[in-house]
């Protein structure tokens, strides 16, 4: 299966003209934005549990990050709330599931190989002091990328210029890029050399953002 695979083209996803398509587990659902592979698969989805759903026991060979957008997400090593961004690298191992149900976003097998860096973070907690509007936090920073969290003032305009292509997920309210509104998880992804900038709307934008991780995509080493 390929979904949004040319990684030369930019691509935005409205998410909510997405069908939910069900996984392999019952009451575990997904919207696919980007995919490359099957089952196993260089992905990248927003996945909605279900109350009381659970995903089965596996390990993640090619890594995991995600981010909770609504509700609990828990396993194993704990309960994750809405606003916090996680990273399972490769050779970790957990059983998903939530009990009152929750809402991710979530990308697979797109970690170097040798990466053993994990960790789990309230977004919120590492925003900076706002500059012109926009406040940010950085996630996460390594040879490949840089992963960062931003809170948008209403009318706030985030630029970035950043080498080796740039991908967004709007976590709240709304911004505009290129004259298109981009609403609550819609997606946006630009190949490498294209400039992003965004506005954020009358209610402001919450926004992960990753960047440099383009050069590196492909399908999964399976």
């Amino acid at each position: 299966m390929e979904i949004n695979a040319d990684f030369s083209k930019p691509v935005v996803v409205h998410s909510d003209q997405l069908e939910w398509q069900p996984s392999p587990m019952k009451g575990v659902e997904r919207r696919m934005l980007d995919r490359i592979g099957d089952e196993v698969a260089r992905a990248t989805t927003i996945v909605r549990y279900a109350p009381g759903s659970h995903f089965s026991a596996h390990t993640h060979t090619g890594g995991e990050e995600f981010i909770v957008l609504e509700g609990v997400f828990q396993d194993e090593h704990g309960d994750f709330p809405a606003g916090t961004y996680v990273r399972n690298p490769p050779t970790t191992s957990h059983i998903p599931r939530s009990e009152k149900g929750c809402t991710i976003f979530v990308k697979l097998w797109q970690f170097d190989l040798a990466d053993r860096t994990q960790f789990s973070k309230n977004m919120e907690a590492g925003l900076g002091a706002p500059v012109d509007g926009v406040a940010t936090a950085k996630l996460h920073e390594d040879d490949r990328e840089i992963v960062t969290y931003s809170k948008l003032d209403a009318g706030a305009t985030l630029t970035s210029e950043a080498p080796g292509g740039i991908e967004l997920l709007v976590i709240d309210g709304t911004a505009t890029v290129d004259g298109e509104v981009l609403g609550r998880h819609d997606w946006l992804r630009l190949p490498e050399g294209q400039t992003l900038s965004v506005r954020a709307g009358d209610d402001g934008a919450k926004l992960w953002m990753k960047t440099g991780h383009l050069r590196f995509a492909g399908a999964p080493a399976v």
